[in-house]
């Protein structure tokens, strides 16, 4: 269903996409936009149990495309070294492939909301993160990206005994 690498020597393992999931702030979701046009927006995101939680306003662009076609990816890079003399980059990335969705569950809201306030305000304390969600609550919606499939890259030069 989804393409084997082609440079598989290149290919992260299981535990290092795991730690970029869970280490990376920010990552490039890509859904099916409009008039069949490939719409991709940075986003803030936690990882979670082989799933992506993200915050969205309720309405606009993104929100009409998941509603359209639930299927997305979405890429994180944890590192993108420039190396001009070599005309390269010394990059390490993942990519994961699945279907979003919104959350209408209250209970699932509340937990996925939390878990992206405890990750971006750590040192807020938990009645000021909470009171910050109470406030706009209205306004946001989440998304869940089940994840189907996971690829994980690094460039050449990373590679132990090349």
């Amino acid at each position: 269903m989804f393409r084997e690498m082609r440079r598989k020597r290149q290919l992260l393992t299981a535990s290092e996409c795991e730690d970029i999931l869970n280490n990376g702030t920010s990552g490039v979701l890509a859904v099916s936009g409009d008039n069949r046009y490939p719409y991709t927006v940075p986003l803030s995101y936690v990882y979670d149990n082989n799933r992506i939680y993200f915050h969205s306003a309720n309405e606009g662009h993104k929100i009409d495309a998941v509603k359209r076609n639930p299927k997305a990816s979405f890429c994180i890079i944890c590192q993108d070294i420039v190396v001009p003399q070599k005309y390269t980059t010394y990059f390490k990335s993942v990519t994961v492939f699945g279907e979003i969705n919104i959350l209408d569950n209250n209970k699932e809201k509340t937990e996925a909301i939390t878990k992206l306030a405890a990750k971006y305000a750590p040192l807020e304390s938990e009645s000021s993160r909470l009171a910050e969600i109470e406030h706009g609550w209205k306004n946001f919606c989440i998304l869940c990206l089940s994840i189907k499939h996971i690829s994980g890259k690094k460039a050449k030069e990373l590679i132990e005994n090349i």
